[in-house]
């Protein structure tokens, strides 16, 4: 069995709520050591401490604001969300980042909201995990601002060019592969061909982007396999190698074990 860790799955969303136990079995039986979950905004809070105190070592959160719920006071809602970090342990910052898909009104304070916990990772010394839709060269832009200094993390959902990978990299960035890699005409595949393993990690985003065989259907962890027997035929090697190295990524970037 291929050893496997989701290194981004909101399995505490209300997606979840009629079968998680068998989503987390199954999970466990495609051997899937960790899933690991990115906060999005308060009201996720409780849900995200449940799931990691139902399953602990194995359902692991973050915690942090993404760009989407990035509201007019959302300094105040990111106070209450970074004082957790006093309360309870966590791998990550995030989901954290810019998204200019939905709304690019809000691109100033997505950029304070950005800054302000990259500077809080920076200071505890903690990984950011970062949601970058129709904004990459934007974050990477924000990520230069911090060169030399301890930051590191990933490029959530990956699906930029050759050289907005490469970009990343420099600034000591992963990259997260997900089901957007199985999308036919999606364009992340021929980047992927050119980048060293060294530097990824896989995911689902569950219950979100579901890859090929189950688009249309509800993401799940498990179908992260799916997304690493992807990148093995891509890459012309062993699925068992493909899991080796993105594990060791992941543990590295985030410090599980």
């Amino acid at each position: 069995m291929v050893s496997l860790i989701d290194t981004h799955c909101h399995v505490y969303m209300e997606q979840f709520d009629q079968d998680l136990d068998e989503v987390i079995k199954s999970a466990k039986r495609q051997g899937i050591q960790h899933i690991l979950m990115p906060n999005v905004d308060e009201d996720s809070v409780n849900r995200l401490h449940h799931l990691a105190d139902t399953y602990p070592g194995f359902c692991i959160p973050m915690m942090g604001l993404h760009p989407c719920d990035v509201e007019e006071d959302w300094s105040e809602e990111l106070d209450r969300l970074l004082a957790w970090f006093d309360k309870r342990d966590y791998i990550a910052v995030g989901e954290i980042g810019l998204d200019l898909f939905w709304d690019k009104t809000t691109l100033d304070r997505q950029s304070l909201a950005l800054k302000r916990q990259i500077e809080f990772a920076i200071d505890r010394n903690l990984p950011v995990v970062l949601h970058t839709r129709d904004s990459t060269d934007k974050t990477l832009d924000i990520l230069a601002e911090y060169k030399g200094s301890n930051l590191r993390g990933v490029l959530h959902c990956f699906s930029g060019s050759l050289e907005q990978a490469q970009r990343a990299i420099k600034l000591n960035m992963m990259l997260g592969i997900g089901g957007v890699l199985t999308f036919k005409n999606a364009g992340v595949a021929e980047v992927v061909k050119q980048i060293d393993l060294e530097h990824m990690i896989v995911e689902t985003d569950a219950p979100y982007l579901p890859p090929v065989p189950h688009r249309g259907k509800r993401n799940e962890p498990a179908y992260v396999y799916h997304v690493a027997a992807f990148l093995a035929e891509l890459r012309g090697q062993g699925l068992a190698e493909i899991g080796r190295v993105t594990t060791e990524n992941a543990k590295r970037l985030f410090g599980v074990v």
